[in-house]
């Protein structure tokens, strides 16, 4: 399961295929065209075969023709399209899955890792559908999706400052529930309600409260985990080096992530929250330039979010840079601390907000606050609903200068469409050791790039033309960036930094990506992998790699 987690958010399609990232290049299309008859003379047979097994392996009282759905059944593609939440791929040369299985229990889940091995086609498995590259619903060999939305349950222990949030549920329905449960409770994980506790989770997860806690799997205690074999796993039972890699490392090359269990974190019962968006004429280069030496080192309350986005104001191209930003206190106290060390952000006391922390979710993803209604909005799954998008991530471990910060600035305007996400790190993130989890952006990194682009048109040109763009951005940026390995956030899947086969040269492919992702901690999840999946069954175009059997 792999899913980014920033809401406004080729695997390979045929309207789109680069030099670097296509597998196939001219014989694309043929592929496509015999995989489509391939799948039409085959499905029958393989439907027959598969469900059969399926029904062999769990119970006649669970009816299991009724959650699983080949793509000549009626509701085949609103499932799923249901959680494609990249338009790119919800066109009609995207690979389909020759079957959906959507399971309602933790047995359908074996059942359908033991009988995709038996039938032979590879198994993708979805939680949220944010995986931007759309990885967990799309491939180039003959595949099956394993949908795990019905796997939503979670059960908070307040007492235990606890909860089992099942793979399935999303980031909004977790919060809900807390809040339902607490007003003074919370947990560090995205600002984007409808993504994936699977995917967010098992690659690392990091959201507002970063600083203050650190990431997401920094507060995993437990976990299930349906392995190769079609067993469950819990954290003692698979083991210490399993449950390392499963927190960071990507849940879905090491099987099926079910359900985890998290640590809750105390929050005040009221929160700061503001917003202060300044153009290069309202002297914007002063403050992002200060930015970078504030946002890292501060109160670890305080996380500041900076977007920096190409506008036109009054017929005139220029920049716009917005800060968004929450403090786990009080308002006066934030305007003080702020006055001092940032005065170049002129925050004033008008510009901040106070609210509850479940509020402070609605605010951060553009929801509707205020009210004395319960946050039922979290709750909104917002199916079928994609735009054309586009990311990519650096790392940045000392300051941009001002100069670098003026030809930045020339660059966005003359491409014109994308943008850029500062996310700062420091705090708690400083105190972790790189090796704690598969996750290694720790100590060392003032912040976090996210490069992002948005676009509403379909088509082959509108997209080359912006993917383009991005790329340029990306390459203008190297000198300001991390190097040897020039690191990037696993969540912020990129398929642009290099792809997997899985063929017998897996292992060198995978390095290609895993050290950028993983940096040191890559060998170690590959020899996880070899013990849990020597003929790499989870697999996927980005997934950890066994080592050769000789």
């Amino acid at each position: 399961m792999f899913y980014g987690h920033y809401c406004t958010k080729k695997v390979f399609v045929t309207q789109n295929i680069s030099p670097n990232t296509a597998m196939m290049k001219k014989p694309i299309s043929i592929l496509v065209f015999l995989l489509f008859h391939f799948t039409l003379a085959a499905s029958d047979s393989v439907y027959e075969t598969f469900l059969q097994c399926l029904t062999n392996h769990t119970n006649q009282t669970d009816h299991i023709s009724n959650i699983v759905y080949t793509q000549n059944n009626s509701s085949y593609t609103s499932i799923l399209r249901a959680y494609i939440r990249n338009a790119r791929f919800n066109v009609s040369s995207t690979p389909k899955p020759l079957i959906i299985i959507t399971p309602l229990q933790e047995s359908h889940v074996q059942a359908a890792v033991i009988c995709s091995k038996q039938v032979g086609y590879q198994l993708k498995i979805r939680s949220g559908g944010h995986d931007f590259e759309g990885i967990s619903y799309t491939s180039y060999n003959p595949f099956l999706v394993l949908d795990m939305f019905n796997l939503r349950s979670i059960s908070v222990d307040i007492d235990e400052e606890s909860a089992w949030v099942g793979a399935g549920a999303t980031l909004g329905e977790l919060y809900y529930k807390i809040w339902e449960k607490s007003k003074v409770h919370g947990f560090p994980a995205g600002v984007c309600p409808t993504v994936g506790v699977g995917g967010h989770l098992s690659g690392g997860g990091y959201g507002n409260m970063l600083r203050k806690y650190g990431l997401s799997v920094d507060y995993v205690v437990d976990a299930k985990i349906v392995d190769v074999q079609g067993n469950t796993l819990d954290r003692k039972a698979m083991g210490e080096d399993l449950f390392w890699a499963i927190r960071g490392g990507g849940g879905a090359s090491f099987g099926v992530i079910l359900s985890y269990r998290i640590k809750l974190v105390t929050v005040p019962a009221k929160v700061t929250v503001f917003k202060i968006e300044k153009t290069l004429e309202e002297n914007a280069m002063d403050m992002v330039f200060r930015w970078q030496f504030v946002a890292p080192t501060t109160d670890n309350n305080l996380f500041m979010r900076m977007f920096l986005q190409p506008v036109t104001r009054k017929n005139n191209q220029t920049i716009r840079a917005s800060i968004m930003a929450m403090y786990l206190g009080d308002s006066n106290k934030l305007v003080s601390l702020l006055a001092q060390d940032f005065p170049e952000l002129g925050l004033k006391i008008e510009n901040c907000i106070k609210m509850g922390w479940i509020d402070s979710a609605l605010w951060w993803a553009s929801l509707k606050t205020g009210t004395n209604d319960p946050p039922d909005a979290l709750l909104d799954r917002k199916l079928d609903s994609a735009k054309f998008l586009k990311r990519k991530s650096d790392y940045v471990s000392k300051p941009i200068p001002k100069y670098s910060l003026n030809l930045l600035w020339k660059t966005m305007m003359e491409l014109g469409k994308p943008e850029l996400v500062f996310n700062a790190y420091g705090g708690r993130m400083n105190e972790i050791a790189a090796s704690e989890t598969p996750f290694p952006h720790r100590a060392g990194n003032l912040f976090k790039i996210q490069y992002s682009v948005n676009w509403e048109e379909a088509g082959t040109e509108i997209e080359n033309k912006y993917i383009s763009q991005m790329r340029s951005l990306h390459s203008f940026m190297t000198p300001f960036v991390s190097n040897n390995p020039r690191s990037a956030y696993f969540s912020y899947r990129d398929l642009d930094i290099g792809i997997n086969h899985n063929g017998k040269d897996r292992y060198n492919e995978g390095k290609i990506y895993g050290e950028k992702y993983f940096k040191g901690n890559f060998d170690r999840l590959v020899k996880v992998k070899t013990m849990v999946d020597p003929q790499n069954f989870f697999r996927n175009e980005q997934s950890i790699p066994p080592l050769p059997s000789n």
